[in-house]
């Protein structure tokens, strides 16, 4: 399950965060907490199958991978709840408020709060984390280089973080009004601040240890100290327990000095494999305890383990996940690119494409057809929104001679690009078969690997590409502001449309919930009217978890809840 920056997925079978505005529906799980023996019982550790992390460091965590591991070892400021994601909960603070323009948020930290050598955490932690972020110098602490922060976009809503953040001098937005009082000052409005500081990469950090490293006691008792990012201090739940070993594992184990909740097991081993397919293989074999499902194993894992109730909480014989995602996937249209700037030939592709025969014959029906954007667990979504984001071929037709190819006649090869290590051919083979019934010439165009591919997409290279999106926060600005906001980053459709951009800006800058959400959910209908990406799946589970495994829940942010999760007789 890989995610890249912003939470770009790279692999169609896998990816990660989601939902709402506080007090609005949403995605809502109910709780499936079977006990089959009789009583809860502490201790043993977890075998969690995660892909090798590009870092687990907050500063720079990025992927969903290493995101699984730095959540369970930091906690932010806030956190979305694991079977509701729409609701927020205190984690790092145990209250905040904004002002009436909800330019300035005011968070008080818990003032029992620790990291896991016992030094107190302190609003200045937090300054320094999010400083260390935005400070495009800042120090790689692994590799001893110079590595600016692939996330500080996170921050940039903050005043003080122009140009993400030459933070030299510290990010002028932010003021420990006293140890346990973080003042948080932005350049404009922005009523949903309180879920963006929720991501888990926006965590306080020592100071003293990210400078002069962390020590440990090896296996034979002897003292080392190690840099920072291979053995992270932070003050979530768990403390790692060892450096991280790359490529083999990362184990943490239960951290007595946590303020909140302690968790029942004694410890996480994360095992990274080349793969989820070798990672099922070992879980069949018993040593693993929760992995995603191997390709084309979803049915067979579905009669042998059993399935979740409620989608997301595994116990035994009810241990396949099958939940929805706050994810999804689509094809990114290049508008800059004949024939594509024209919105008739993106629904004539758009309207050509049998979205339900992907899910069925690629994912074994475990995909929804996406009918937008927006995931229906994020708040503010609305069915059909987006009205030719459905299969229709008359209408495809229609929409290619209306775009000035009838028949195809006249029209362009059409490009199909998509990252050859990512498990996307199948699925491109479907598009591809799709657009050739309206008359359209295609051709597939695989790149060697995810990196590559990006490389081509920001250099506008690619016609048409595939790209997921989990949301790192749940609310509706995070499907709409990065993927089409004029200039963004993310935007490799290249969309511009002023309208858009200034719906955008007022939506976030209303301080009312409810009237913030109405504002989102008017722009989704002018982004949709333009089709300038093609949705085409919503994301589901395909997780599973072993017999010995109670109350363990893999959220719709793709993030799984280690506090409540129990062990089979302590795991012996």
């Amino acid at each position: 399950m890989s995610s890249r920056i912003r939470k770009i997925m790279a692999v169609a079978l896998a990816l990660v965060m989601v939902a709402a505005v506080a007090g609005i529906g949403g995605c809502t799980a109910k709780t499936d907490t079977s006990d089959t023996t009789g009583g809860v019982t502490k201790g043993g550790t977890l075998s969690y199958y995660v892909g090798e992390p590009a870092y687990i460091d907050p500063y720079n965590t990025q992927e969903s991978e290493g995101t699984q591991v730095e959540q369970s070892v930091f906690d932010s400021l806030t956190a979305f709840d694991p079977l509701n994601p729409t609701k927020l909960v205190p984690a790092a603070a145990e209250s905040w408020e904004s002002n009436a323009d909800a330019t300035v948020w005011t968070f008080r930290l818990n003032k029992n709060g620790k990291f896991s050598d016992g030094t107190p955490v302190t609003a200045k932690d937090f300054i320094y984390a999010w400083n260390r972020i935005a400070n495009p110098k800042t120090m790689n602490t692994s590799t001893n280089q110079v590595e600016a922060s692939s996330i500080s976009y996170h921050l940039a809503v903050i005043a003080g973080t122009d140009d993400l953040g030459n933070a030299e001098n510290g990010i002028s937005g932010l003021k420990a009004v006293d140890d346990y009082t973080l003042e948080v000052t932005l350049k404009k409005s922005f009523g949903d601040f309180g879920y963006l500081v929720g991501h888990p990469a926006l965590a306080p950090v020592p100071q003293a240890l990210v400078e002069g490293g962390v020590k440990y006691k090896d296996a034979s008792g002897k003292e080392q100290t190690v840099v920072y990012g291979d053995m992270p201090i932070g003050n979530g739940p768990f403390k790692l327990s060892e450096p991280w070993k790359r490529n083999q594992y990362i184990k943490v184990v239960r951290n007595d000095a946590y303020h909140g909740e302690k968790p029942l097991i004694d410890g996480i081993d994360f095992r990274s494999f080349k793969d989820p397919n070798t990672a099922y293989t070992e879980f069949e074999a018993g040593t693993l305890d929760f992995t995603q499902i191997g390709e084309g194993k979803i049915k067979d894992a579905e009669a042998k383990y059993g399935v979740a109730d409620n989608g997301y909480t595994a116990n035994p014989a009810k241990q396949v996940l099958l939940g929805a995602e706050n994810s999804i996937y689509y094809l990114v249209v290049n508008n800059t690119i004949k024939p594509m700037d024209k919105v008739a030939m993106r629904k004539a592709v758009s309207l050509a494409i049998n979205r339900q025969a992907i899910c069925d014959n690629v994912f074994e029906g475990t995909r929804e057809p996406a009918d937008n954007i927006v995931p229906p667990g994020i708040a503010g979504y609305a069915p059909g929104v987006w009205p030719d984001s459905k299969y229709d071929v008359e209408a495809a037709k229609a929409a290619l001679t209306e775009a000035g190819f009838p028949g195809g006649a006249g029209a362009p090869e059409i490009s199909l690009s998509y990252n050859a290590d990512g498990g996307h051919q199948k699925i491109m083979e479907f598009v591809k078969a799709d657009l050739e019934k309206i008359g359209l010439k295609v051709k597939l165009a695989p790149t060697p690997d995810f990196a590559t591919y990006l490389k081509e997409l920001g250099a506008d290279k690619i016609m048409i590409g595939r790209l997921g999106w989990s949301a790192d926060y749940p609310i509706m600005d995070n499907f709409m502001f990065p993927l089409f906001k004029s200039g963004a980053s993310d935007n490799y459709s290249r969309y511009n449309n002023q309208a858009v951009d200034k719906g955008l800006d007022a939506a976030r800058q209303t301080p009312d919930d409810a009237a913030r959400l109405k504002a989102y959910q008017e722009v989704n209908k002018m982004v949709g009217a333009d089709l300038p990406v093609i949705p085409v799946m919503f994301y589901k589970h395909h997780h599973v978890a072993s017999a010995r495994v109670h109350d363990l829940t893999y959220s719709a942010m793709n993030l799984a809840d280690f506090t409540k999760v129990w062990l089979e007789n302590g795991g012996k």
